[in-house]
């Protein structure tokens, strides 16, 4: 008899579990369409697959769809800006400037990730994972063979996207974490227009 009863609570946990993980997914799904703007401070951490790390720091700007500003500031300055038609980065060491079209971008970097369209699921293919670091957690696998990610995986609580992870083709691995978060503020219009400095390089892609 007690094995039975061990046997069915443990049936019974697992019913309640399963649920539970799947609805993870549409909680990510949930924060992201009430997201229409995100700004704060990020650190990133880019680990090759020779085990070489590189942190580096700055701040970002979301507007969706499609606008986002993403500045690094340390160790080397460098600024990426999607005004909603096209993405523009700024290298000032090098006086260089490219230009892609937004479509170009869309997996070509995590601010442009989250700045998309509402639905993630066109082109993620997205699956719960075990939550960690106190965080709820979604794997994101591209649809488009071409993408530069081959997975993202994204953590969020309270409404908040607080982590973020990206294995790429090259076999890099970069953890976002995002601080000073602010959702649904009222970012400057200024910060989504780019203007190529006077006597700058400029490459369109």
């Amino acid at each position: 008899m007690r094995l039975l009863t061990r046997l069915s609570a443990s049936l019974l946990l697992l019913a309640c579990t399963f649920p539970a993980r799947a609805d993870v997914v549409a909680e990510l799904q949930s924060t992201l369409s009430a997201m229409r703007t995100m700004q704060g401070e990020f650190i990133q951490t880019v680990t090759a697959r020779s085990g070489k790390v590189q942190v580096s720091q700055g701040s970002f700007a979301i507007q969706r769809p499609g606008k986002f500003r993403w500045h690094y500031r340390k160790p080397y300055e460098q600024l990426i800006v999607g005004d909603g038609k096209e993405v523009w980065l700024h290298d000032p060491d090098l006086d260089q400037v490219t230009v892609k079209s937004m479509n170009q971008a869309l997996d070509a970097s995590p601010a442009a990730l989250l700045a998309g369209e509402n639905n993630l699921d066109n082109r993620y293919a997205l699956k719960p994972l075990q939550a960690r670091e106190g965080l709820s957690w979604v794997d994101a696998a591209p649809k488009q063979s071409d993408s530069n990610f081959n997975r993202v995986r994204l953590g969020f609580a309270h409404n908040e996207i607080r982590k973020m992870e990206l294995e790429d083709s090259f076999g890099q691995t970069t953890r976002i974490e995002f601080r000073n978060i602010v959702i649904n503020g009222k970012p400057e219009a200024g910060l989504f227009r780019f203007t190529p400095p006077k006597g700058a390089d400029v490459i369109r892609q």
